[in-house]
């Protein structure tokens, strides 16, 4: 297994220095928002994230989309905290060339994810620059129960996502890829993810470890199992997990399905482990709240090697994955060109025991 990663070793070498509240209860990686003890059971969580790269990649090329997302990114990681949102605010920064049209979309997209997250703008700043860029930075309040993190997650627990997953792929690959420019417009639906803020705050009572899929689920598990030292066993086949446009957009491609989960963009939806002893109740509550999570296996002891439920166990490398795009150096059709050889590489090692295991040793 890779050791670390390059997001990883950048984050830590950029933190080393910096100074951190005697009030700050999470460490470093281990929660999506970062947690802050005000003052009895009342915490609160902070999250800032920025539309940077996603502009200037082309990936998000609708200032509409850039609205949205500039709320939601932030309102997902409350979200993975189970906080309850009290606001945002923004930083444009807006070069000259930018119409009033534009601008008046980019405006509409924050209103509209604000008002559907219930996260009101509270302010924010407004700049002129050569580059078109917006940064959030959302505030909310975790009272009563913990607040949840990436770290508890334990050998035995039950392993789940709050919805299907890979859309975050099929959205990036049809935006950035030179090889997807012949496939019809139904290979590229319509992407507005909505931050599972009401799921979040219901996993508080149940989950030992939560994080969201904004890299892809691959790079998810991989932060979740290093964090805590384990493996995860799935019990699902790819294709169970996989949104419609993802298994779609891999059959028309000729992809091995578990690519869709290989992000590095993912659909926001969360990932969490359950103790056993509480998946039956949770099960139930969720039911009663007309949520239907998708159950993906397990969590067990070890970690380092990941084999993949594809026309049988493959080994991949979570770690491997996670470096993939930058190693590819951002280019789209580099990195699936890189996961099909990965692929390929994995079926043609001695196969695995069909244990369907992903991180066990």
């Amino acid at each position: 297994m890779t050791t670390d990663t390059l997001e990883i070793q950048m984050i830590e070498r950029l933190a080393r220095a910096l100074p951190r509240s005697p009030r700050q209860l999470n460490a470093l990686h281990a929660s999506d928002a970062e947690l802050v003890h005000l003052t009895g059971t009342t915490i609160l969580a902070v999250t800032t994230d920025g539309i940077v790269e996603e502009i200037a990649t082309g990936l998000y090329d609708d200032a509409g989309l850039v609205g949205w997302m500039s709320v939601l990114v932030n309102a997902s990681d409350l979200a993975a905290v189970g906080a309850r949102p009290l606001g945002i605010v923004v930083c444009e920064t807006l070069p000259p060339t930018m119409g009033p049209e534009d601008i008046a979309a980019l405006q509409r997209g924050i209103a509209d994810a604000s008002l559907a997250h219930g996260l009101p703008v509270l302010g924010g700043d407004t700049n002129a620059g050569s580059q078109f860029q917006i940064v959030g930075t959302a505030v909310g309040l975790v009272e009563g129960a913990a607040p949840l993190t990436r770290v508890g997650a334990a050998p035995g627990d039950r392993l789940f996502a709050s919805g299907p997953l890979g859309l975050g792929s099929v959205f990036a690959f049809t935006q950035l890829s030179r090889a997807a420019s012949p496939l019809p417009s139904s290979r590229a639906p319509r992407f507005r993810p909505h931050a599972r803020l009401h799921e979040g705050a219901m996993l508080r009572q149940f989950a030992s470890a939560c994080m969201d899929t904004s890299d892809g689920l691959l790079a998810t598990l991989d932060e979740i199992g290093r964090l805590n030292g384990v493996g995860f066993r799935f019990t699902l086949p790819v294709e169970g997990m996989l949104h419609g446009a993802a298994h779609g957009l891999a059959e028309t491609l000729h992809l091995p399905p578990w690519t869709m989960l290989a992000g590095p963009h993912g659909e926001f939806e969360l990932v969490f482990t359950v103790p056993a002893a509480k998946a039956d109740p949770f099960r139930c509550a969720a039911a009663a709240e007309g949520w239907t999570p998708i159950e993906l296996g397990e969590v067990v002891s070890g970690s380092g090697t990941t084999l993949m439920p594809v026309e049988g166990s493959i080994t991949l490398d979570t770690g491997k994955v996670r470096n993939l795009f930058l190693e590819c150096g951002g280019d789209a059709d580099r990195y699936v060109t890189a996961l099909v050889a990965m692929h390929e590489s994995a079926t043609a090692a001695p196969a695995a025991p069909p244990d369907r295991t992903l991180g066990s040793t």
